[in-house]
């Protein structure tokens, strides 16, 4: 009898603890055999689940160790999967049995190509491009907020199924590769007529936001933008989540964020990132400007991640793989990129490098100094920690281009001579090809602020797509969109003028542009349709002369081929002697301008109009 009572007693023990155990879920939610680093962790979430047992029931599977976090409600498991392959395998947690995909993967790791200097990328922020849903109801399940397009900080309602509506469009302007703003969700309430419809406040990392669609409508839009050649460009924030993220309200540990005491102290104790980048390289640096630079939270709303923390950085380097293997992303954006930790960030791009050695990362590093942009480049020679990121942003030209469009060039340092003193320290990147350009981008002003100055313009994006660079356009410039972020950030995140119910004026169509929009769009177009495939433009070498007489001009050749870009950075006109530039004309008389398709004498001077800008080649 009292062996009897023993058993039952065990037996209701086992029940009791099976019935309290409750998961609530498990991040990834499925994952791929045949990848390069069998290890995989899967993140638990459950209330008490910390203390479960667990055992897994599959060939080829074995659990490595278990990590039992400061909060009973995550367990974090490491499995070996190395002898796995595709199918369901079972884990048990007390007893309670979970189904887990492993799924075969599309393509290995070698055939996923990224972007390059051939492509030419189009930024453009979901919200704000187009609606194809048209849904302006809140979706249920969503913490409270509205859409309101009169207000330039609310949700305008625009949607994956808009921007795949207008996949052709891309095609017809001659962009190759897309860059969304994050698409993952972001479930915060409105406050103060503000939202985070910009998408950098992540409260799910596995789920697109239900507002744009489904993580099946992504896959989708992919599918079709590949279809059309269309490569697609995934932005990613290691650096911070959302405040609203689960991991707020219940820290996984108690060093998951960077200095997270001012949840529980108040904001005596609170600390905000100094927005300074330099103390991360900066060998004089002191200590305490580089907590603020890499500690601090961007802003309240952002809590600071730990990537210090080996198992914070394991589930987000998880992440990006498992987008790439799910949706088929073509290459990521790395938001804020020197404010994580800098060993933890090179580590990942040395995995994804050895998972994808032909994918591509671009970094946005916010610095105008190109020594600093240099030292985050894969192998560069000026820094001591190797980054293993392939691509930069080019804050440089951003920034001197959009001082010179409001100056007159001299002979020495203002108007287009940024340009080329800039260009003149390419000797500091390892590969200069692998660097990513852009006049203006959701976080600036607009090109044209408040004006229509298409002369500074075509200036800015003939640099922009001939130079030796990754060029990045962004949405609407090519119909003379502008704004500033004097008036608000959303001045320079307008609506794309047709993408939206009840629209009046639709520019993606001829029909709906204006005079001044379609004159724009068929220059620009004109120059990406030339480009695209021009191994001149992407495989190049590049000679630049200092301005002469406040004309730059840059050549590319390859092969017995020649591109001149032609600039003149004077508002009067010039005409310019062309036997400075014997060296890369030679002997030839004619070249053609590849936006009108005329012949062009090369023999003596070339006479140009106050602000003109000449693409010829021969």
């Amino acid at each position: 009898m009292k062996k009897t009572a023993f058993v039952l007693g065990l037996l209701l023990v086992a029940m009791m603890i099976q019935a309290a155990t409750k998961i609530d879920r498990i991040e990834p939610a499925n994952w791929f055999v045949g990848m390069k680093n069998s290890s995989l962790q899967l993140m638990v979430y459950g209330k008490n689940i910390r203390n479960s047992r667990v055992s897994v029931d599959y060939p080829g599977v074995k659990i490595d160790s278990l990590v039992r976090l400061d909060s009973p409600n995550y367990l974090l498991v490491y499995l070996n999967i190395s002898g796995a392959k595709a199918g369901e395998m079972t884990i048990s947690f007390d007893g309670k049995k979970v189904k887990y995909p492993l799924q075969a993967r599309e393509m290995s790791g070698d055939k996923r190509m990224g972007f390059t200097n051939a492509d030419v990328l189009y930024m453009l922020m979901p919200d704000r491009f187009a609606s194809g849903h048209g849904i302006t109801k809140p979706l249920k399940g969503m913490k409270p907020y509205v859409v309101d397009r009169s207000k330039p900080s609310l949700r305008h309602g625009g949607d994956l199924e808009g921007i795949r509506q207008h996949l052709n469009y891309f095609n017809q302007l001659g962009v190759t590769a897309l860059w969304f703003t994050p698409i993952l969700e972001n479930d915060a309430p409105d406050i103060n007529d503000y939202n985070n419809y910009h998408g950098y406040d992540t409260t799910d990392y596995y789920r697109v936001d239900p507002r744009f669609g489904t993580n099946e409508d992504y896959r989708r839009l992919i599918a079709e933008a590949h279809a059309k050649g269309l490569k697609v460009v995934m932005d990613m924030i290691f650096n911070h989540c959302g405040f609203d993220h689960p991991w707020v309200r219940n820290m996984p540990s108690k060093d998951w964020f960077n200095t997270p005491e001012w949840l529980q102290e108040g904001d005596k104790v609170y600390l905000q990132t100094s927005y300074k980048l330099t103390p991360v390289l900066d060998p004089y640096a002191s200590k305490v400007d580089k907590k603020e630079t890499l500690d601090g939270w961007f802003v309240k709303t952002k809590p600071d991640l730990n990537q210090r923390n080996p198992h914070v950085m394991t589930y987000l380097v998880q992440n990006s793989i498992w987008w790439i293997e799910t949706v088929g992303i073509d290459g990521i954006r790395m938001d804020t990129y020197p404010y994580a930790d800098r060993k933890a960030m090179s580590q990942w791009m040395k995995t994804l490098n050895e998972e994808y050695p032909n994918f591509n990362t671009v970094g946005e590093i916010w610095v105008t100094e190109p020594a600093y942009t240099a030292a985050w480049q894969k192998d560069s020679r000026l820094s001591t920690v190797n980054s293993y990121l392939k691509t930069v942003m080019d804050f440089s030209f951003y920034d001197k281009i959009n001082l010179a469009k409001n100056e007159e060039t001299d002979d020495w340092w203002k108007g287009l001579n940024r340009i080329y003193n800039s260009l003149c320290y390419d000797y500091l990147y390892e590969n200069p090809s692998n660097v990513m350009a852009f006049i203006e981008n959701h976080d600036t002003d607009r090109f044209l602020g408040e004006g229509k100055d298409t002369l500074a313009l075509k200036q800015a994006l003939a640099l922009l797509l001939t130079i030796n660079r990754i060029p990045q356009l962004y949405y609407g410039t090519e119909v003379l969109m502008n704004g500033t972020k004097t008036k608000t950030d959303g001045d320079v995140r307008r609506d794309f003028p047709g993408g939206f119910a009840g629209d009046t004026h639709n520019a993606f169509t001829a029909k709906g542009r204006t005079k001044a929009e379609q004159s724009m769009f068929d220059w620009l177009s004109k120059l990406l349709h030339w480009r695209r495939n021009n191994a001149v433009i992407s495989r190049g070498r590049q000679v630049q002369f200092i301005p002469y007489k406040g004309v730059y001009v840059i050549a590319r050749q390859l092969d017995n081929k020649t591109v001149l870009t032609i600039l003149n950075g004077k508002r009067t006109p010039v005409e310019l002697p062309l036997d400075r530039y014997t060296e890369v004309i030679g002997s030839h008389q004619e070249a053609k301008d590849v936006i009108t398709d005329c012949k062009v004498r090369l023999d003596k001077t070339l006479k140009l109009k106050a602000r003109e800008t000449k693409v010829l080649e021969f």
